[in-house]
């Protein structure tokens, strides 16, 4: 991954230097004229979405049903049109069930809050043929790290209660650690690496228009609380309180809900596939604002 971070940086630098030969300004129409670094800060909304055990379709597909609403603000710089980097700081929410995904009978339903800050570096290709008399339409790559939180929760009897104190999966639990490698509860705050691309559209001097697709690769599978084993009940009285005993003992397996017939075997029966991780997604339309364009006359 270093390796990859170590490339995409020497080939900006590069492809800024070879830029940079050009005039310091030049014309953006026959009234304004373009600085060299052209400044935006705006706002979106859109979409988010889940890629996790709990919800999705066959073969780790996302679901349509789970889509949230989200929104951001950010702020960024532009390079001659070409290239620009900008913070972004989003919230959204993420969930899914069981009763729209590929395993019903398990049942399980979970849904958690996402707040993230971003730096993501954007390329804009088709802006290397172009000096003056830019295009109002502008494709463009994008790709980024970020640092997010979360909080998976379940309702029961009308309230949301959060996961990870309860450790469902038994994380931590000394009766675990034969067949598994979490020894302790999972962080609600991570990195994710983010890539996408979208459109941008240039309404005049000042304000821009943008829609845009960003996917996150996570490094965790628990944004959904679901990746291992089913437990032993008695084990969450071994090692919780009480209180959390008693919802954990409610919450890890709810497939009786559905089937009372239907039995879990401890340790062997798979509750999520901890082969893949989970991820995330987003669909924005973005409104900003440019600063510094001045009159040509």
């Amino acid at each position: 991954m270093r390796r990859i971070f170590t490339l995409i940086g020497f080939a900006s630098i590069a492809m800024l230097a070879s830029l940079s030969s050009k005039a310091q300004y030049y014309y953006y129409d026959d009234r304004y004229y373009d600085s060299d670094v052209l400044f935006e800060f705006g706002t979106s909304v859109g979409l988010m979405n889940g890629i996790t055990d709990i919800g999705s379709k066959k073969g780790f597909m996302p679901n349509f049903k789970n889509f949230n609403m989200n929104a951001s603000f950010y702020v960024g710089a532009l390079y001659q049109n070409v290239a620009g980097a900008r913070l972004e700081l989003t919230y959204g929410r993420i969930s899914g069930a069981d009763s729209n995904g590929a395993s019903p009978k398990r049942n399980l339903s979970f849904r958690t809050p996402i707040r993230e800050i971003a730096l993501i570096g954007e390329f804009h290709p088709l802006m290397l043929r172009y000096h003056d008399e830019l295009p109002r339409f502008s494709p463009y790559v994008a790709l980024g790290l970020g640092w997010f939180s979360f909080n998976p929760q379940a309702n029961l009897n009308g309230r949301w209660i959060d996961l990870q104190p309860l450790r469902t999966e038994g994380q931590g639990f000394p009766q675990t650690a034969q067949y598994k490698k979490d020894t302790y509860p999972y962080k609600l705050s991570q990195s994710n690496m983010i890539f996408g691309g979208g459109i941008k559209f240039e309404a005049s001097q000042l304000v821009t228009f943008r829609a845009e697709l960003l996917f996150r690769k996570t490094y965790t599978d628990y944004l959904d609380d679901a990746s291992s084993l089913y437990v032993d009940p008695t084990w969450f009285d071994a090692n919780l309180s009480p209180a959390f005993a008693s919802l954990a003992k409610q919450l890890y397996d709810r497939s009786a809900e559905k089937d009372p017939t239907y039995v879990n075997g401890v340790g062997s029966t798979i509750r999520g596939n901890d082969k893949s991780k989970d991820h995330y997604f987003t669909i924005n339309l973005k409104v900003g604002i440019t600063l510094g364009r001045q009159r040509s006359n």
